[in-house]
């Protein structure tokens, strides 16, 4: 019956979604012709706030956040733990910059979602190129975070399974480094409510953890990662350790 429950509330979250991006997109597609910039982001932001309120009521998925005090005042690279669509959502609904996200191009061919995202400051990449995809990341990473926006990244480059751990690869703390500016680790144990390859959506509460900024100046792009890797997986096994006492799923 519990299962059934949530099949329902999930499906029903679905069509939330499906239902409110559609006039969203075309809101945004429309006021982009003739403003850029943040007022787009914001304007975005704001159907992920539609999103994530409708995961709370229809599908009982709370947050806490910790360590607001971390972020500072200037341009950052923020580095996530990646277990969920749920963080890719709520992020831009947390913080309290524009985030410029890292993300694979054929995103930007969804219908309506994609769109949207391709009139915001964003760095889409073609992960197949790696070289054309550094060079793009690194010019577009400088020039976003100049305009006082913060990029984010997720090292483990896809979705970790609740429990597990992906491989940690440097882009982020290359372009910290490259940029001059600090990295800020991110915890965040999505997976319990919402796991990856699952459109199942289970009541429960979902904690993001934000670290100290850790400066890159005078450090490489690995020994740097390896900080911020053990930072973010011992925070993810003090708040989920429950998931870290067993296999992965």
């Amino acid at each position: 019956m519990t299962n059934l429950l949530t099949a329902i509330r999930s499906i029903l979250f679905l069509l939330w979604m499906s239902i409110t991006v559609v006039p969203w997109a075309i809101a945004v597609l429309i006021y982009s012709m003739f403003v850029r910039g943040a007022p787009i982001y914001w304007l975005c932001a704001g159907w992920l706030r539609t999103a994530i309120w409708g995961c709370k009521v229809i599908c009982g998925v709370q947050k806490r956040v910790h360590g607001m005090e971390n972020l500072p005042d200037g341009p950052v690279v923020l580095l996530s733990k990646h277990q969920s669509t749920w963080e890719t959502f709520a992020y831009p609904t947390i913080m309290p910059r524009p985030l410029c996200y890292v993300f694979k191009r054929e995103l930007l061919y969804i219908p309506f979602f994609g769109w949207a995202m391709g009139r915001i400051d964003m760095i889409h990449i073609d992960r197949s190129r790696r070289t054309e995809a550094w060079n793009r990341v690194a010019e577009q990473g400088r020039k976003h975070m100049a305009a006082g926006n913060w990029v984010i990244m997720f090292p483990e480059g896809t979705r970790a399974p609740r429990g597990g751990q992906g491989v940690y690869k440097a882009g982020g703390t290359r372009l910290a480094i490259a940029a001059g500016v600090p990295v800020v680790p991110i915890a965040v144990n999505a997976a319990r409510c919402w796991p990856r390859k699952s459109f199942m959506v289970r009541p429960g509460t979902v904690d993001v953890s934000i670290g100290k900024p850790i400066p890159s100046e005078g450090r490489t792009p690995d020994d740097l990662m390896r900080e911020v890797e053990q930072w973010v997986e011992a925070e993810m096994r003090r708040l989920d350790a429950e998931a870290y006492a067993k296999p992965a799923a």
